[in-house]
Parts: structure tokens; sequence; C-alpha cells
């Protein structure tokens, strides 16, 4: 039987180094790698280009390798809530690549399927497609994207079971499934993790082929970005 598990975060992580380029999964705070990145700021590693589509804000998620410059290249589509990235990106500090939300999505697609590179309408025209190949396809232009290199691809599930398959919850779904298996190598924190068998086949979101190492994470935040609520009627 397959078995991907790993006893613990220290063992998931193994291999990890300096001037690597990791993905980081989630949504602004919803379905981070919590536990990767706790154990991450712990080892603190140095000189990473780093995959996300949010930079974290200042003191949770990306924030905390931020805090401790340990980001030397940040690849996001939206940075708006951290002060800390702010100031090092102004300052010269931090190299930062910002691209269309659907183009990062579709650049881990790529590398997750095995394409070297896309054709995509999104930044034609704009400061995205400076230095770019462009070409027309019926009568419209598009931007030629490079699938991305990382290292390692970080990742948070909802459900896991010991074989890899996965099942995700909500709004983790933005940007996890498409890094698995869009790396060398795919590390999988999930909540809760089950005996190969006991997932329902029709409800895996990710099959257990674009998985390397899973384990079960410790403690779980769940940070809320930005709270909005209805007005109670008067």
């Amino acid at each position: 039987m397959i078995n991907k598990k790993v006893k613990n975060i220290k063992e998931a992580l193994k291999g990890a180094s300096d001037n690597m380029t990791f993905m980081f999964g989630g949504f602004g705070l919803s379905g981070i790698p919590e536990n990767a990145i706790a154990e991450l700021v712990k080892l603190n590693l140095k000189e990473l280009t780093c995959i996300s589509n949010n930079a974290g804000v200042d003191d949770f998620g990306l924030g905390l390798l931020l805090h401790q410059k340990q980001i030397k290249k940040m690849i996001s589509s939206y940075v708006g809530e951290n002060d800390e990235f702010e100031r090092q990106m102004l300052s010269g500090e931090l190299d930062v690549e910002l691209i269309p939300q659907g183009t990062l999505a579709e650049r881990c697609r790529a590398a997750q399927a095995g394409f070297p590179a896309i054709f995509t309408p999104a930044g034609y025209g704009t400061e995205v497609a400076e230095g770019k190949e462009v070409r027309e396809f019926d009568g419209k232009m598009y931007v030629l994207e490079h699938a991305f290199k990382a290292d390692f691809a970080f990742i948070k599930a909802w459900k896991g079971d010991a074989a890899g398959n996965l099942i995700f919850k909500g709004t983790a779904r933005n940007f996890n499934p498409n890094m698995c298996g869009a790396a060398k190598v795919t590390v999988v924190e999930v909540e809760e993790l089950v005996p190969v068998g006991e997932l329902d086949p029709n409800q895996i979101h990710i099959p257990g082929i674009f998985v390397q190492r899973i384990f079960q994470g410790e403690t779980y935040e769940k940070r809320i970005e930005q709270r909005t609520v209805r007005q109670k009627n008067s």
C-alpha cells in the first residue's frame, strides 16, 4: 500500500534549504499552510523566493517570514494588507513580481500538468507584458507566461489519507489544488488524516499522485483577514 504519511513537520520539510523557491497555497489567510510556515520561521532559511496569491499580514502567514527577512523575492497577486511588505518593497530590500491572479493560478496549473508555458490575454498592453513574447490568436493578443519552477509546494487541505488523496474545504480550494504537483516536492498538511479507503472517491479533489508528503497539522488559528458583517436592521 502506498504510504506518504510522515511523522511530523520536521520530516515533512526535509531537504528545504536557503535559496529555494517555495509555493504556498491559500487565498488571503484562508487555507494557508500554517504549520509549514511556522517551521520555516524556526529553520530561519534565507534568500527564499515565495510564490503565493497573498503575502500574509504583518504578524501572520508569510508576514512572519517577511518580518525575519527570509524572503528575497515575492511573486504574488495581492499584497495590500502587509505594512512590512510595503516597507521592504519601497526600500528595495525585497524583489517583487506582481502578476494577475488568474495568471498566477494558470502558471501553477501549467507546472502541475507539465506544460512549459501558457498564452493568456491578461496583462496585454500593460507593464505586465513588457519584455514578454506576445502573439495573436483569432484576432486577439496574448502574452506568453512561463510555468513556475519551484522546489517545494506547501499545501493545506481539510482532510486527506495516507496515500495523499485530498479534500479541500471552502475558499481553501483557491490555489491549493493548482499547486499540488507543481513543484519538485509537494508537502501537504491536513486537519484530519484518515486511513486509506475512508475517503469517498467521488469527493476527492486531488489524487495522491500529486503529493509526496502528508501529515496532520497540530494547530490552526484560521484568522480572518477582513471581517465583514451585515448591519442589523434598525
